[in-house]
């Protein structure tokens, strides 16, 4: 059973800093891309960002400059470290990778969700 366990929201104020984790688990043969997407209240679902299994990163345009993506091969992981924070960056924030086990085809997996709340 391949899952993604999300860790690392929280409260902080306008203009910090927060760093998201998603780690996968299970009988992993490969991934494929791993993205962040966020929910607001009443929004649809926006993607924040996204790398891929080489390393080459794509970031949604309300976020580039404040916000990077990283990926660990060797951890299954990857992490969105969030800066100069501001009140709409407040969501859920989900995360998505394409993952293929040791037996089956690949499919599309998402994380529990974490809640980021930026306020003073």
């Amino acid at each position: 059973q391949v899952q993604l366990v999300e860790s690392g929201g929280g409260l902080v104020q306008p203009g910090g800093s927060l760093g998201l984790s998603c780690a996968a688990s299970g009988s992993i043969f490969s991934i494929y891309a791993m993205c962040w997407y966020r929910q607001a209240p009443g929004k649809q679902r926006e993607l924040v960002a996204t790398i891929t299994s080489g390393g080459s990163t794509n970031y949604g345009d309300s976020v580039k400059g404040r916000f990077t993506i990283s990926r660990d091969n060797a951890k299954n992981t990857t992490y969105l470290q969030m800066n100069s924070l501001k009140p709409e960056d407040t969501a859920v924030y989900y995360c998505n990778a394409g993952i293929r086990a040791k037996i089956g085809a690949a499919y599309d997996y998402w994380g529990q969700g974490t809640q980021v709340t930026v306020s003073s």
